[in-house]
């Protein structure tokens, strides 16, 4: 599961045309990286797609930061 963050973490770089080293675990959608409700869900469906998961509702309202992407990702997979 180690590589589950890394590729979070490129994802969302890529998504926002970021340098990955600019994201850590606490980093916050809405206050570090200035991203909407639609942003974040636009976001959330791009790791669904990337990792073959669907996340369940209190899932997709819980996640606020990258760690949170993280974690719903790693709670998604088989």
């Amino acid at each position: 599961m180690s590589e589950v963050p890394d590729r979070v973490k490129r994802i969302i770089a890529s998504y926002l045309d970021l340098d990955e080293a600019a994201l850590q675990p606490g980093t916050s959608f809405a206050e570090d990286l200035n991203m909407d409700s639609l942003s974040v869900m636009e976001l959330i469906i791009a790791l669904e797609e990337e990792f073959s998961v669907e996340f369940d509702q209190e899932s997709v309202s819980s996640v606020a930061t990258v760690g949170d992407a993280i974690k719903a990702v790693e709670a998604a997979l088989p």
